[in-house]
């Protein structure tokens, strides 16, 4: 079983439910360190203390705020353990939502909330099967780290899940990238409606969803190690200039349905039709409205 992180309970009314945090993923990527190229040493970071130029072991290292420039406040884990928060030691359900009412832009990382001990089996059985059945989510609220989040709990298969949350001004406004103003007409609609049909599917397995970067750096590392050539990198293909949208959709779906073995000339995609000239009209004046600075939520 993966470590705990972190030990509390889910808060559900008046129901308290004790449980441990897990991580539910792993990393898997190759790792690296550094070297100094020349002799192959291993390069270290060192904890340096600023005012006695020594390196300080990690039992005298600890947290401290800078609440001006020559006032620091230390603050101890202990001390961040303690806060003076409900949700220091609980994870407390505020409401239930529908998924699908959850931005997923706000969903982070997820952990597996596990029952501590049998007197917590009934209570989170009870919660999971609630949540089923209601097909909704929890919203809750916790405290980790040092500061109080937002956590989204659902189920994957019979365990329930905490996805930490982002709070909403964590979220950027789409505006502040400039989102395109072109537009598009009805049958080049269809012929993308036409493309993701082609490319649906039933789930995400198959060898297009593994991690073929590792594994080529692993073959790449391989190779190194027993001093032989290094495996031929194959040639990128150069995106060409999309000069008719409609002829790179109608290209794009029949090389799609290929690729899985199916008739690519099942059905045409929809031809254009000439545009009408649009009767002229006033142009009226563009208003711009300015957005007030959202104040900034204090950590």
């Amino acid at each position: 079983m993966p470590r705990t992180i972190w030990s509390g309970a889910i808060s559900f009314g008046l129901v308290t439910i004790p449980i441990h945090v897990a991580s539910a993923t792993e990393n898997h990527s190759i790792q690296f360190h550094q070297y100094h190229l020349e002799d192959m040493g291993r390069v270290r970071v060192r904890k340096v203390c600023d005012l006695e130029d020594r390196e300080i072991p990690q039992s005298e290292i600890g947290k401290g705020y800078e609440y001006a420039k020559d006032q620091v406040v230390a603050i101890s884990d202990q001390e961040l353990r303690e806060l003076p928060l409900p949700t220091a030691k609980a994870i407390e359900i505020q409401a239930f939502v529908p998924l699908e009412s959850i931005d997923p832009i706000r969903i982070a990382e997820g952990y597996y909330l596990v029952p501590d001990g049998q007197v917590a089996a009934k209570p989170y059985k009870l919660l999971r099967q609630a949540l089923d059945r209601s097909s909704k989510v929890a919203i809750a609220k916790y405290a980790w780290s040092g500061r109080e989040r937002l956590g989204l709990l659902r189920l994957r298969d019979d365990a329930i899940v905490l996805h930490a949350m982002r709070w909403p001004d964590e979220v950027r406004d789409p505006a502040a990238v400039d989102p395109p103003h072109e537009k598009v007409s009805e049958e080049e609609i269809e012929g993308a409606l036409a493309l993701m049909e082609s490319m649906s599917r039933d789930d995400l397995d198959g060898p297009e969803f593994e991690d073929a970067y590792t594994d080529a750096l692993a073959k790449i590392i391989e190779a190194k190690r027993e001093d032989k050539p290094l495996p031929d990198a194959p040639e990128p293909e150069q995106p060409g200039k999309v000069l008719d949208l409609m002829a790179a959709l109608t290209e794009s779906v029949q090389q799609a349905k290929a690729s899985r073995g199916e008739d690519a000339d099942i059905h045409k995609m929809p031809k254009k039709t000439a545009k009408k000239q649009p009767a002229k009209k006033t142009a009226a004046k563009k208003t711009t409205k300015k957005t007030p600075a959202r104040r900034a939520r204090s950590a």
